[in-house]
């Protein structure tokens, strides 16, 4: 009979300061999709915005000509290379990545269909954090969520925005951030 006694208090014992253990013990708060994407676009906010990258094929050079974004001033013997100036309107929506403003256009041969030239949007935008997925937990108490991120046209004249949508362009690719506990509290470690 003692032995049971002694067995019931030491159990109701051991009951008790395993509750009061596991009590005293904070779990880590909870880190949402919505709490996620957030971090994300703050941290995307906090940059400085920049111009974005457009790559401009045949099509795109017709229709900045039209748009009067640039004029050509130099026809090759070839008949398919040829210099283009940028007009002061070129001038307040693009720049080139050389500083200059001249885009030389030199394809490979006539019907070289994959021949494109870069040109900086001027008009700076945002990136946006989009289709944040659910944080999972990873090692060393952090946690991770893959999310696309877009690149803003807002802002950009409608002949950009077309030469934007073009092949060659990439206005979004996905990227993986990674969060950590701070204070009892989920921060935005890093994104890659």
């Amino acid at each position: 009979m003692r032995n049971r006694m002694k067995i019931a208090v030491f159990g109701m014992v051991s009951l008790l300061g395993a509750g009061l253990l596991l009590t005293g013990c904070k779990s880590a708060p909870e880190l949402t999709q919505a709490d996620a994407q957030a971090m994300i676009q703050a941290k995307y906010d906090q940059t400085p915005a920049a111009g974005a990258e457009i790559m401009v094929d045949l099509n795109g050079m017709a229709r900045g000509q039209s748009a009067k974004y640039w004029n050509r001033t130099v026809l090759y013997p070839n008949k398919y290379w040829a210099d283009f100036t940028l007009t002061p309107e070129g001038k307040k929506v693009v720049k080139l990545k050389n500083g200059g403003d001249v885009i030389q256009w030199h394809p490979l041969n006539e019907g070289d269909k994959n021949y494109a030239i870069p040109v900086i949007a001027v008009a700076t935008n945002h990136l946006k954090a989009h289709v944040v997925s659910d944080p999972q937990d990873d090692v060393n108490e952090t946690k991770t969520a893959s999310y696309m991120e877009i690149v803003v046209l807002d802002g950009l004249p409608n002949d950009l925005k077309i030469m934007a949508d073009g092949p060659g362009n990439r206005l979004s690719s996905k990227h993986i951030a990674t969060f950590a506990l701070d204070g009892g509290a989920w921060k935005l470690q890093s994104t890659r």
